[in-house]
């Protein structure tokens, strides 16, 4: 039998986060596979997996901030605002004057903070029912609703000269639902030479960190975090006894003991050290808002 857990994995280039999924599925003998976050087949980095009864705590993972080091290049669009897309213009010589030190670093102030962002348009997200870049490669012109985003950090690591285009690397950390292929490409448009994503590499995940995932061809025997154990990095650990965590698995509250939650959820954990489930307050009382199957740990 399968252990339910978390796996950290390093993503290459040129592959699907399906890709990924689908041979984890095989080296751990499991359809019961799912991912925290979908990145783009150019990118790199962290996928957090969830296997067996852990894909539960996927719901947990997926809003946590992120952290992405990433190439712009300014002086070009493409139909995609990356790479992989064709490129629509390059800047002329006369654009770049006024693209100084200065003005690149304003540009990348004013989208630093709570900003509205139009997620690129060949993206994952869904129209009617339809992923949007499904309707772009069909055909279909798709205008996505500008979303609230806030990126804490947005830091110009280096800068490179090319012929015809200026790359910048940069880190970014940012919240849930933040394009950088959208930051590389208003990023252009602000200093009128245009820009888009060369490279992208995604760091971090709320508490877990692409220096401790595996690469795909070690993942058969790969190590897995228990679930208590990431439960506990994502949420506050609560201890429970073995008779509350009976009745958080029977549906029942915890009478008036909301006070014992710092913040709205926590990972309950019993006295064996498995994971009960994510228990939310309701009132005065602590009652279960996700339980995990029992053999769970």
């Amino acid at each position: 039998m399968v252990s339910p857990g978390i796996l950290l994995v390093d993503k290459p280039a040129g592959m699907t986060s399906h890709d990924v999924v689908a041979r984890t599925r095989r080296a751990f003998g499991t359809r019961k596979v799912g991912h925290a976050g979908t990145l783009d087949p150019m990118a790199t980095g962290l996928l957090v997996i969830g296997i067996e009864g852990a894909t539960r705590l996927l719901t947990y993972v997926v809003g946590a901030d992120k952290t992405y080091v990433a190439t712009i290049r300014l002086g070009q669009t493409t139909g995609t605002d990356d790479a992989d897309g064709e490129i629509l213009t390059r800047a002329s010589p006369e654009a770049w004057t006024a693209v100084t030190t200065e003005a690149v670093a304003a540009g990348v102030a004013s989208l630093t903070g709570e900003i509205s962002q139009i997620p690129s348009a060949v993206s994952a997200i869904k129209v009617d029912g339809r992923r949007a870049y499904d309707r772009v490669r069909a055909g279909e012109e798709v205008v996505l609703a500008a979303r609230e985003v806030v990126v804490s950090r947005f830091e110009v690591l280096a800068r490179r000269e090319g012929e015809g285009h200026l790359d910048l690397d940069v880190l970014v950390d940012c919240s849930s639902g933040t394009y950088i292929r959208a930051l590389a490409r208003d990023l252009g448009a602000m200093l009128g030479v245009g820009g888009h994503l060369t490279a992208l590499r995604r760091t971090r995940v709320g508490p877990f960190d692409v220096a401790d995932a595996v690469v795909l061809d070690d993942l058969d025997g790969a190590a897995t975090l228990a679930p208590a154990e990431a439960a506990g990095r994502i949420l506050q650990p609560l201890h429970v006894s073995n008779e509350e965590a009976r009745d958080l698995r029977h549906g029942k509250r915890l009478g008036g003991q909301a006070q014992r939650l710092e913040g709205a959820l926590a990972a309950a954990i019993d006295d064996e050290g498995a994971l009960v489930g994510i228990v939310e307050k309701r009132g005065a009382d602590l009652k279960s808002a996700m339980n995990m199957p029992e053999a769970g740990r």
